[in-house]
């Protein structure tokens, strides 16, 4: 299929953001879809800045939050594709400091794999409810400005006891910070510089960082409102996320202050097109960075029938959801999609029997995540997808 076949798609996504923008759903965008390998559509619209009046570009910069995790769960894979770390590695090789023990005081070993896949015993402190174990321990979910370092927020970590034992359950979690820590270890470097030589120099990455590479270029926050989206100030904000959970606690200023511990599950920066890169390098095999089989065993389904709350239908290979069961998650994507999202309003997904790879950037967060909107630009993909295949045969 060529570029002409594509009006179609292209008039349902638009369609998608230009309601989702009139009817103050988010502030501004930029969706960018791949199909074999091919870029066919990509625009921004909206504002970056709505108060500055500074339109949306494609080159903008976005808060990644959890968009970093298949960065460095690829920059660990990286290593594990050049014999420097095992996927079953314990934990203590790396990190032996790191103890945490279940609630009753036993001990209980971690993997390397047992982090990738989120069936570490671990959470997140926005999870929790108001004054949780995680929030009395001062633990930071890599989106605040703590003031602690990477070491402190892992020693306050385990302090703590796990949720489960290790491999029982899946919890999405903050596994990945501590992958962070494991790289740093392997790679004796710190996380932002392996990350770089792993991933986004071999890959010309050059708008994804630890840090806004260029601040001219990063978008305000914003967060659901009752009429439309508030800004989010650069001090600490508080976003509600699921009833009865603690909520998110998000400081938009730490995407430019160099002194934030670099945050393995939450903290990068970086462009849509940079991360269409990333997605699609990874579905064409990994390759400069990692092995077809490294990516294989990425890409499948690692947790079994283990449940994953909020998730139905989905499994979890080694960092990021893989679908199972399409009619289960209510959705047009195809059996073993790779999807996950980011709390500062971003989704992505990847379905590799139709080879094609999807990041959709938002500035607004809830709603860029898990709102209507990520349904929305989903559906229409595919409905210009299937009208594109039926045009084709006739």
């Amino acid at each position: 299929m060529g570029k002409e076949d594509m009006t179609t798609l292209h008039t349902y996504v638009d369609k998608a953001i230009d309601r989702a923008i009139s009817d103050k759903r988010i502030v501004g965008t930029v969706v960018q879809v791949a199909l074999r390998g091919e870029l066919i559509y990509s625009r921004a619209a909206g504002f970056a800045d709505r108060e500055q009046k500074r339109t949306m570009s494609e080159n903008a910069l976005f808060r990644l939050a959890s968009v970093t995790k298949p960065i460095v769960s690829t920059a660990a894979l990286a290593l594990i594709s050049q014999g420097k770390l095992r996927l079953h590695d314990p934990l203590t090789r790396w990190l032996p400091t790191f103890l945490p023990k279940l609630a009753n005081g036993q001990e209980a070993p971690i993997t390397i794999y047992q982090l990738m896949t989120h069936t570490a015993g671990l959470t997140y402190r926005f999870f929790q409810e108001d004054q949780g174990t995680y929030e009395r321990a001062g633990i930071s979910d890599g989106m605040d400005l703590s003031g602690i370092s990477l070491e402190e927020n892992l020693h306050r970590l385990a302090s703590v006891p796990l949720l489960y034992e290790p491999g029982n359950m899946w919890r999405y979690s903050i596994a990945t910070d501590v992958l962070g820590a494991v790289i740093e270890k392997v790679t004796r470097m710190s996380l932002r510089e392996a990350v770089q030589i792993l991933v986004t120099h071999p890959l010309h990455m050059t708008d994804t960082d630890f840090v806004a590479v260029d601040s001219n270029r990063l978008t305000a926050a914003y967060a659901d409102g009752s009429d439309e989206p508030r800004l989010l100030h650069n001090q600490l904000e508080q976003v509600p996320f699921i009833e009865g959970t603690a909520g998110f606690r998000l400081a938009p200023n730490r995407a430019n202050n160099t002194s934030a511990y670099s945050s393995g599950g939450a903290g990068m920066v970086g462009s849509t097109g940079d991360f269409l890169t990333l997605l699609e390098t990874l579905r064409q095999g990994g390759k400069p960075i990692l092995t077809e089989t490294v990516v294989a065993e990425m890409s499948e389904n690692q947790i079994g029938e283990l449940v994953m709350p909020y998730w139905p239908g989905r499994g979890f290979g080694l960092g990021f959801t893989v679908l199972k069961d399409p009619v289960a998650a209510g959705t047009p994507e195809s059996a073993g999609t790779w999807r996950m999202g980011g709390t500062y309003g971003h989704s992505w997904f990847v379905d590799p029997k139709e080879e094609l790879s999807v990041a959709a950037f938002t500035n607004t967060a809830l709603e860029g995540m898990s709102g209507q909107y990520t349904t929305d630009i989903c559906d229409a993909i595919y409905a210009g997808i299937r009208e594109s295949k039926e045009a084709a045969k006739m």
